[in-house]
């Protein structure tokens, strides 16, 4: 092709990446996600490996530009870190994360093969391995994978079947049947269609199971959401107004459980006053229950936790935040020189332990995560099935008015519907919900508002086959379509010409 379409084509794949975003939450129109990816495959299917890479790169760029751009949000807005380091941070961190989709094409297009093996085979396989490896390399960054944006179509009822994984490579696949449509001819186009429609009428088939069990009376909750602005909320001279605001929201609560975001409470809790603790306590006694709080913790060591910390009528237990936020939580080896150019309190957290047993606290056994944790699905079903009920919370204030807090909804949505649990979400800015065991929000705040939200949540018992399996269902899916596609393409380069 000429160096003119190719550039044509670069500048396309772009274009699509960057509308591909208009499929994930806040906009969340879900075909849009699938048609930007399918555009991609098609794009690529017409080139070499090089060329490949390039295009994906490009749509990368596009895709994560847009749909990350709130990184400089909290590196700049609230990190006050210069803006134009911000803006190359940015731009860096987008590039690194465009080589996953980049990697994938130029595999695709070095298999080989004709286009329905490519399409229907390699290109969705090696996208969802994309995905994985993204999940947990320099400790990961999963976010917009694919199978987010379908959480309200169909395809969303794979998710207790394999996570939001086999929802990616359910998507993938549609994708590359789309692209069959435009690239393909005759039977192929037909075997698309059939593919395509399989995968929806599974999905909604799934869908319509029941995995778990409701257990126990539904439990009256109160979320709070104290809406302390970013660039206040560890001011010293604001400390006390910050606690007062969130004493003021629990002492109006008659939940049994009560749940105040990440770090509420902006001091270690051994520096608080214990009567300021014990109001919490007493009033979640009154109550017949507990106060979940979000507060940093320390040792005699020296080391400091991100935490929640239950207090009332059970016995005190701890959550310790194990997955942490290069960066913004802990500094990677060689790069302390960066808390000089970046201010965020409390920059360096220990890690908590990766197997801690849920909390028991108002009746219920509590499987807690910390803001962004609930991003990794194997790592919250660690204390599945004996958990009832999935707890997080955040602190989403460090990313403004962006595209961040809808898609982290979104994400805890995909986690409540992969376990059959509800999930409670109480965070300082927004999006505080409850959201049931179908991924379904049964109420939410306002963001940028001071409130309480007042609801009630049905434990669950059982396991989904995802709680039993995790993500190596999907994962060996989609390494068996990509060995497929290899062996299809040997059979092509071994057939004989006449």
């Amino acid at each position: 092709m000429t160096p003119e379409l190719r550039r044509a084509h670069l500048a396309l794949a772009m274009i699509a990446g960057a509308l591909g975003v208009a499929g994930f939450a806040p906009a969340g129109v879900a075909p849009l996600a699938i048609v930007s990816v399918a555009a991609l495959f098609g794009l690529a299917a017409r080139y070499a490996p090089r060329h490949a890479f390039a295009l994906g790169f490009a749509w990368g760029l596009g895709h994560f530009g847009v749909g990350v751009s709130w990184v400089y949000v909290s590196l700049h807005d609230f990190g006050m870190m210069p803006a134009p380091i911000a803006a190359a941070a940015t731009a860096l961190f987008c590039a690194y994360l465009a080589l996953f989709p980049a990697a994938a094409m130029a595999a695709t297009q070095k298999l080989g093969g004709g286009t329905a093996a490519r399409l229907l085979l390699a290109a969705p396989g090696l996208w969802v391995i994309a995905e994985w490896v993204r999940m947990w390399l320099f400790t990961g960054f999963p976010w917009l994978a694919l199978g987010y944006s379908q959480i309200d179509t169909p395809l969303a009822g794979l998710a207790p079947l394999g996570g939001v994984f086999a929802v990616s490579l359910a998507s993938a696949l549609v994708a590359g049947a789309l692209a069959c449509l435009v690239l393909a001819r005759g039977a192929v186009r037909v075997a698309a269609v059939g593919v395509a429609g399989a995968l929806f009428a599974t999905g909604f088939a799934a869908g319509r199971i029941e995995w778990t069990a409701p257990t126990g009376s539904p439990v009256s909750v109160a979320l709070l959401q104290g809406n302390i602005p970013q660039d206040l909320k560890f001011d010293p001279a604001r400390y006390r107004a910050t606690l007062e605001t969130y004493l003021r929201l629990a002492e109006a609560s008659h939940a049994k459980l009560i749940v105040f975001p990440e770090t509420a409470v902006p001091r270690f809790l051994d520096a608080v006053d214990p009567a300021l603790v014990e109001r919490i306590a007493a009033r979640a006694r009154a109550n017949g229950g507990d106060a979940l709080l979000g507060v940093p913790l320390r040792d005699a060591d020296g080391r400091y936790f991100n935490a929640l910390v239950s207090i009332g009528t059970s016995p005190r237990q701890t959550y310790a935040k194990s997955h942490l936020v290069p960066f913004g939580e802990f500094i990677p080896p060689g790069f302390h020189w960066i808390v000089a150019v970046l201010r965020i309190p409390l920059s360096d957290f220990s890690r908590g332990g990766s197997d801690q047993p849920p909390l028991s606290v108002a009746g219920q056994r509590v499987a807690p995560n910390i803001c962004y944790e609930d991003v990794f699905g194997e790592e919250i079903i660690r204390m599945l099935p004996a958990a009832t009920l999935l707890v997080n919370v955040s602190n989403v204030a460090w990313f403004g008015d962006s595209l961040a807090p809808a898609q982290h909804l979104e994400i805890s949505r995909m986690r409540a519907l992969e376990t059959g649990r509800y999930l409670l979400r109480a965070t300082n800015t927004g999006v505080t919900a409850i959201v049931d065991d179908r991924g379904r929000i049964v109420a939410r705040l306002p963001t940028f508002a001071e409130g309480t939200l007042d609801g009630a949540a049905q434990g669950r018992t059982g396991a989904t086959p995802y709680v039993r399996a995790g993500n190596a269902p999907a994962i060996l899916g989609s390494l068996a379509l990509a060995a497929a596609a290899f062996a299809a393409s040997r059979r092509v380069q071994r057939a004989p010409t006449l």
